[in-house]
Order: structure tokens, then sequence, then C-alpha cells
């Protein structure tokens, strides 16, 4: 794994130019008409029957995809011969060698030990007749949630993986000549998201997410987490895995899973060794010092790229880079520092929005009518609302995706009874499936849906009871929920409890409270633990009265920076979009943004 770590063809490499291209949005909103159905009670409840609009590509064109990013020889991040590598001189940090991604020294191991692997192919062949102006390459991959994907930005930036992209999971085996997978299986991409602040020259923030169209099999694993200094400890032992060259003198990729343990390294050891190209805190390097040849060396490779770094059973770092044919003297690999970017690749496991892009969008409801209205997120505004057609009868709307299939759900309750329904998409039958999840809930003064609090990336459901507990109904990933857990009283002091995703960037599931006497608003970071553990200390990060804010939503990354945002509109009607910075002080929110008036006539946000 070295210069960026991705890799082409399985036999041959050379340089090739081709221009990168351009990622594009992928899928269109989930609109409008309604059914109503009585579902056993007096009210009619209100259900969704439009699909979303993507559809997978046939098994016919992912397999060519997949052949095609085989049979290629390009290097993923690297379009142009002056951008083809970092250059470095190892101990000095100048000019000399060049940085290039492999796992040589590694062993074979198998999709067991490894079940959460994938294999990321891609093919363009720029819709020409021509092969010179082909691209086709493959990273690897690790899978985080049923259908997101932790890689490398390189990995992801300026291409098209919905257009051109194939994603490989449940086998150690890369796909022969003919398309046979070993077992494995094969899934399109349905929307792309790397980092931000990503640079392809210093390859800095080298971190990304595919979100495939619909869950796999593969039992994922979990990213570390932002606390994480344990796993980062000089002489740490830590995994790599890949299906990358073996070897320096030759451009063959593995066949077969490899994985190799090497040694975190201090910052100052990879700082001694890269100079300026190693920046401290975004990146970690690890293995011992190459010997100059593959007899002694342990590293990654090209073909590695994207892959996980694995400590305890958590990625603890994603193959970026490394010197080229990854066994110079001295040299160790480089890899993303995933407790830096936990945060920001959370929220982007806990993006499912309406409209299928990676911006959460708003749910709301007119109250003089019942209907109800999506709203798709630019970024700082929202497009013009669509109608989901009739929703009376029900009083809480909530927009969350509890099976974590990447399409979002939504949550309701019915005013006659206080049930609770959870509508979802069902991708295999095309049609909107609603289930009752709990009874007679009338009397609890809040319910939310933040994600997951507890920790095991499995959304959860609180509520507040009359009494002025607050419940975790640790959720199960189906729609089901283990035996609730307290987490303490005194929750109807707040006029307000919101939440969805990571408002501190740490990774971890917060809510915000709004005291109803003071308008003191608090933050409650989530610790990734049930029970009374689940939130620390609050913080005070606002004084809003009534008077100034009367409705609030938390619907997640409104503005796809990788932070949850907070909405909150005035008694006038004025809606202000407040973007996270993912600070737990009074700097939690960036300057307000106003993103439209009239929102009085809503008294339900989703």
């Amino acid at each position: 794994m070295g210069t960026s770590m991705s890799g082409g063809g399985r036999h041959r490499r050379r340089v090739r130019i081709a221009l990168p291209v351009a990622a594009a949005g992928v899928a269109a909103a989930v609109t409008a008409a309604l059914l109503t159905s009585s579902a056993g009670a007096a009210t009619a409840l209100p259900q969704p029957t439009a699909a979303p609009a993507f559809s997978s590509p046939s098994p016919a064109e992912l397999k060519k995809r997949v052949a095609g990013a085989l049979a290629g020889d390009d290097t993923a991040g690297q379009t142009n011969r002056s951008s083809l590598s970092k250059s470095t001189t190892i101990g000095a940090g100048s000019s000399g060698s060049v940085i290039d991604a492999k796992i040589i020294g590694g062993s074979t191991t198998s999709i067991t030990s490894a079940p959460w692997m994938a294999q990321l192919h891609y093919y363009d062949d720029r819709g020409t007749s021509r092969t010179s102006d082909d691209i086709g390459f493959f990273c690897g991959g690790a899978v985080v949630a049923p259908t997101k994907i932790l890689t490398a930005a390189h990995c992801v930036k300026g291409y098209n993986w919905n257009a051109n992209g194939a994603v490989v999971t449940g086998t150690a085996q890369l796909p022969s000549a003919d398309g046979n997978l070993s077992g494995g299986t094969v899934s399109g991409v349905w929307r792309q998201w790397n980092h931000p602040s990503y640079n392809a020259t210093t390859i800095d923030n080298d971190i990304a997410v595919l979100t495939l169209p619909g869950p796999v099999k593969a039992t994922p694993i979990r990213m570390t987490t932002s606390g994480d200094t344990a796993s980062y400890a000089a002489g740490k032992s830590a995994k790599v895995y890949g299906w990358g060259r073996t070897s320096s003198t030759s451009q063959d990729v593995s066949e077969t899973l490899k994985a190799a343990t090497l040694p975190i390294q201090s910052d100052a050891t990879c700082a001694r060794t890269y100079g300026a190209d190693f920046v401290k805190g975004h990146m970690v390097c690890a293995g011992k010092p190459a010997s100059g040849t593959d007899s002694g060396t342990t590293s990654a490779c090209n073909g590695d790229s994207g892959g996980p770094l694995v400590v305890n059973n958590r990625i603890v770092g994603v193959v970026s880079w490394g010197v080229r044919d990854c066994v110079e003297k001295g040299a160790y690999s480089v890899f993303a520092k995933v407790s830096s970017y936990v945060g920001a690749a959370y929220a982007r496991v806990d993006d499912t929005n309406i409209s299928g892009d990676h911006r959460a969008d708003l749910w709301v409801r007119k109250s003089s009518t019942g209907t109800g209205y999506s709203m798709d997120s630019k970024g700082s505004s929202f497009a013009a609302r669509e109608s989901w057609g009739n929703w009376k009868g029900v009083n809480v709307v909530l927009q969350t995706d509890l099976n974590r299939d990447g399409y979002q759900d939504l949550v309701y309750r019915r005013s006659s009874d206080g049930a609770v329904y959870w509508t979802r998409y069902v991708i295999s039958s095309g049609t909107w499936s609603t289930k009752r999840i709990f009874d007679n809930w009338k009397s609890r003064t809040r319910i939310v849906t933040p994600g997951d609090v507890t920790g095991d990336y499995l959304p959860d459901l609180l509520s507040v009871d009359s009494a002025g507990v607050l419940w975790i109904y640790p959720g199960k990933g189906n729609g089901t929920f283990s035996a609730r857990v307290k987490v303490g009283s005194g929750w109807n002091q707040y006029n307000s409890v919101r939440g969805h995703g990571d408002f501190n960037g740490d990774g971890k599931t917060d809510l915000i409270a709004r005291h109803k006497s003071t308008g003191a608003v608090y933050l409650y970071r989530g610790t990734g633990k049930a029970g009374t553990g689940a939130f620390s200390g609050r913080v005070k990060v606002r004084t809003w009265s009534s008077k100034t804010y009367n409705a609030f939503a938390t619907v997640g990354d409104v503005s796809g920076d990788g932070k949850a945002d907070f909405l909150a509109r005035t008694p006038g009607g004025t809606l202000y979009l407040y973007k996270g910075t993912g600070k737990a002080t009074s700097g939690i929110f960036a300057a307000r943004i106003s993103v439209g008036t009239g929102f009085q006539q809503y008294g339900i946000f989703g």
C-alpha cells in the first residue's frame, strides 16, 4: 500500500494519463402519493407508496464493471504524470523517492476472519470504442454498516461510483476472469462521500464512505472512537488487510485476501521518516522499517488502498499512502487516522435522507390541512416542498432509519390511542411496510430517534414518560428493540428534547434539550453506553426562550459537511439553520442562516 495505495489490473501496471470523471448526484427524491389504511384502528394511518428512484445496475452491467476494473491498470487518485505520486526522501521530507501503495510479507486469510472486507471495482470506458482512454482500478474497503463502506478518499474523489462502480463482499477471492465471484455478492453504489477537506496533492484527510443501494450480509466492523489513544500507542499490534501487490518486483496483485501484522509507530518516528508529508493527528504510520527488499519487509502496497488497519476488532486506520514499490529502506505504511475522522464518517453512516444524497432533508406537516411535505436540502437552503398527502391523525413524525438499510424511515404516533408506528421502504418488493412498534404512548412527553446511542451501530429510540424519566429502547436493527433501559429522571424540565446524529464530532450520538422556564439550551454528549451513563453532564450552549424560537428540528447533517446541524423556528415563522461546528461549547453552531419564512404554518417537524 503506497503512493496512493489503490491498484489496477491483475498482472500489469503502467502509468496511464487519464482525466477524472466528476462525481454526480445519484438519487431522486422519494415523492408523494399516500395510501390511507385502517391497520386495525379507527384512525386511518398515513403510508408512503412512492419508491425511491434509484435502481441497482443489472448483474450483467456489474459483471462488466468488475471485469473492466480487474483488467485495468490505473491507480485511483492519479490522473496525470505530475500528480502521479507524492515525493519524499526517507528521513529528509524533500524530493527523492516517490510515495506509492500492497501487502508484502503478509499471509493468506479467510473471509471468516475478516467478514467485513470489501472489494471496490471501478471501470469507465469513457463512452468510446477505444480502450486507451478507459479507467480501471480497484481499492479495498470495509463494511461499517449494512449499506456503508469505509474507504479512502483518493479511491472516491473525482470518480462517479454510481455510474461505474461495483462492490464485492462476502468472499476472500478476487473474481475470476469469467466473472465467478467465489461465493461473493456484487452491488452497485448509490451515493458517495469523501471528506470535504481531502487534498489530492498531500493525500490528507483521506477518508470516504460509499453507500450501497441495499444492505449486504457481510458482518460490519466498527470504527474506533474519537477518544481512543491506546490503539495508537507505539508498538501496538495492528492488522492490515487487502488484495494488493505482494512483491516490490512484480505488479501482480493477490488473488486471495492477505493480512499482515504491523506495529504502530509513534508520530515522532513517522515525522522523522516523512517530514512534512506526515500530518500529525490526521495520519498514523505502522510497520517495521522496510528492509529495501521483499525479504524482511512487511508492508501495505498497491491495491490495498482504502482497506482497514484493525486493532481489537475496530478500524483505527485506512490505507492511504507509502513509498513506491513499498520496500524502500526505512519506510513505513501510512494510514488515515480514523479516530480523527470518525465524527465525519459516522455522519455518513447515519446519512439516510428523503432525496438519497448525503444531505439531511426536512419533513413537515401543515397544521391547517394535515398535509405532509418533504423539503430537499440544498446545503444552506431547502428546495420547494413536495406533498406527501394527508397526514391527519398523528401528532409526532420522526425521520430515522431503524433497520440501517440506507433508506429513510418514518416513526409516527397516532393521536387517538398513542400507538407508535414504523413505516419503511422494502427494497425487494418496492413497497412500503408499516408496523406497530409501541402501544399506548399517548402520555409520552417526548419521543426521539437520534440514531445509535448505545455504540453498537444500531439505531435506538428514546422517550420521556409522564413522570419525566428518559428511557432508551436499544434497537436491534430490524425495527424491534431490547428491553428498555433507564437513563435518568427530571427530563420533563425540558420543553424540547431533540437529537439526530453527533453534534460535537466524536462519532457518538448526542441530545439537545431546552429548559422550559429558563430557555437554557443544553448539549448532552453521548458516551456510546446504555443506562445512566449514556450521556455525560450537560453543557449549556445557548439561551433561547420560546419568544426567540418556538419549534426545533434535528434531521441530521443538512449541509453535508459531516457535522449534525440544528433547525430553529421563530414565532413569526422564519426557519434558521445552525450548521454544526463539531464543538461541545457555546461555539457548537456557526452563525445562523435563514432558510425561509412562512414556517409557522407547520405544526410537526420531523
